[in-house]
């Protein structure tokens, strides 16, 4: 019997135990803010061993080496890929757990639970970047996503938040009918759940219309879950009826755990059929940024407005798939480092934005954007961070945001034909278009006079929560980190794809 690798899966089995924990410490005590510390605690003690095991190599105590650890027959590995990407979920949930605990306070919530929910979803999206077969990759999504279609209805006496919750609970259901669909098709033709086993076989089966239909349906209903046009119906309207740190997890780690998947899914399990889901997530790219865009402009919500927002970035980080249709390149991994870094730098920039969103929306008692104007009056230091996370989310240098375009635009227009300069031109005219949503913000909170009846006095004597004023200064390192530094993603990015040399491509 083959020895447990404990250290590869420690981060999963901390976040397993905070879960249990959590519980607990919420049925012994009446002093709620213990149930966050225990939360926020185990989240970053999770974060350490993904630390090791990236430099495991350079460390006295490790007794293997950190670059590829397979466990339980090859269905999870634990290597580069993995490890950067559950960094970025534990980052994610680490900030959402900070903003949380003020939000939280602000009304009469069930604590414990709310933390419970949201640990469990991140050790599955964690689990997520591990999984290497069809069936543990379901598993660990719909861990992510069933615990999000309760917080998203957490609000019980609001109707938006019933509302939300609904529709995110029906098209997650829709999306994983037709995964399943797909998938037990590919399991009938290939006799195997396992990703290399479904590559190695899909050269063979590639002409048949049952293989086709399969691919189509898998990528179908990972489309639901990266809220990509035309199956984006159910984002704005999930994002603004959830409580608002739920809707900045949903934004980041429900829609990276579905890229996740898709990334896996297309390189790993069907690298030689670029034929077939290339331009299908290049027609996808294209419709997920015009639309999600050009809707956004005409949002007077901001969480509605950032919720369009995030569909035009799920065609940005989907542009470099769809540079890869018909492309005939047999080295894919500058498409999909690209992608990996792209999504590394929106959800710091992504975070931020939500956690001033949530500061401003809590203490004004709105989030529509009329109620905002003027608001460096109160808190000009809030403005301030507001302004810097949009402009990122602009592509503004020398904030992060610049170099995730950057990234992007170098890979489509890199690989060299019709597919790739046509989706950066998209791309190009969107981001242009996107400037002009993110800048209606900044002038009404920097620029435009307080509403009138505006009590200035009592706005201005409200505090920050410390721990949403933590997560939000954090966001800013991160963004102004990122953005003088950018070979910091772009390592990061490049470290993903070391798993293409294992791969032979």
């Amino acid at each position: 019997m083959t020895n447990l690798d404990y250290h590869a899966l420690l981060p999963e089995i901390i976040l397993a135990a905070t879960v249990m924990v959590t519980l607990v410490v919420d049925l012994i005590t009446r002093r709620k803010q213990l149930v966050a510390v225990t939360a926020i605690i185990g989240m970053f003690a999770a974060f350490v061993p993904v630390t090791t095991l990236a430099f495991c190599d350079s460390l006295s105590f490790c007794t293997s080496s950190g670059a590829e650890r397979v466990l339980f027959d090859g269905t999870y590995v634990v290597d580069s890929y993995s490890l950067v990407l559950k960094g970025v979920f534990i980052f994610a949930a680490f900030i959402v757990l900070l903003v949380s605990v003020g939000y939280l306070g602000s009304d009469r919530y069930y604590e414990g639970e709310y933390y419970f929910l949201l640990i469990a979803s991140t050790l599955g999206a964690v689990a997520m970047a591990s999984s290497r077969d069809f069936l543990t990759m379901i598993v660990a999504l719909e861990l992510v996503t069933a615990p999000a279609f309760l917080l998203s209805g957490w609000r019980k006496g609001d109707s938006k938040s019933n509302e939300a919750a609904l529709k995110f609970f029906i098209t997650g259901v829709l999306a994983l009918a037709l995964t399943l669909f797909g998938v037990s098709m590919l399991y009938g033709l290939t006799g195997s759940l396992l990703f290399a086993d479904v590559a190695a076989a899909a050269p063979g089966i590639s002409h048949i219309p049952l293989f086709i239909l399969a691919v189509i349906f898998i990528i179908l209903g990972f489309g639901f879950k990266v809220s990509a046009v035309p199956f984006h119906f159910w984002t704005p309207d999930t994002y603004e009826g959830a409580p608002t740190p739920v809707t900045a997890w949903l934004s980041v780690g429900s829609k990276g755990a579905g890229f996740v998947g898709l990334l896996s899914v297309v390189y790993l399990a069907l690298p030689s059929e670029s034929a077939i889901w290339g331009p299908l997530l290049w027609i996808v790219a294209a419709l997920s940024m015009i639309v999600g865009n050009v809707v956004a402009i005409q949002q007077t919500n901001v969480i509605r407005m950032l919720g369009y927002s995030s569909i035009g970035h799920a065609g940005f980080m989907l542009a470099p798939f769809g540079a890869a249709a018909a492309s005939g390149m047999t080295d894919l991994s500058p498409l999909f480092g690209a992608t990996v870094t792209y999504f590394i730098i929106y959800a710091v920039m992504n975070l931020g934005a939500f956690g001033v969103a949530i500061i401003i929306g809590s203490r004004v008692g709105s989030y529509e954007l009329d109620d905002w104007r003027g608001w460096r009056r109160y808190a000009p230091g809030v403005t301030l961070m507001l302004a810097m996370f949009f402009m990122s989310l602009a592509g503004i240098p020398p904030l992060a945001g610049w170099f995730a375009k950057f990234a992007m635009f170098s890979a489509t227009i890199g690989v060299g034909n019709w597919w790739g300069y046509s989706i950066a031109i998209v791309a190009a005219v969107n981001a242009v278009i996107a400037f002009v949503y993110y800048a209606k913000v900044i002038r009404a909170t920097m620029f435009d006079p307080v509403p009138d009846g505006v009590d200035v006095a009592e706005l201005e004597a409200k505090t920050v929560p410390g721990t949403a004023g933590l997560a939000v200064g954090i966001a800013a390192f991160g963004v102004i980190v990122l953005g003088v530094f950018p070979g910091i993603a772009a390592e990061l990015g490049s470290f993903s794809t070391s798993m293409f040399a294992a791969l032979g491509g």
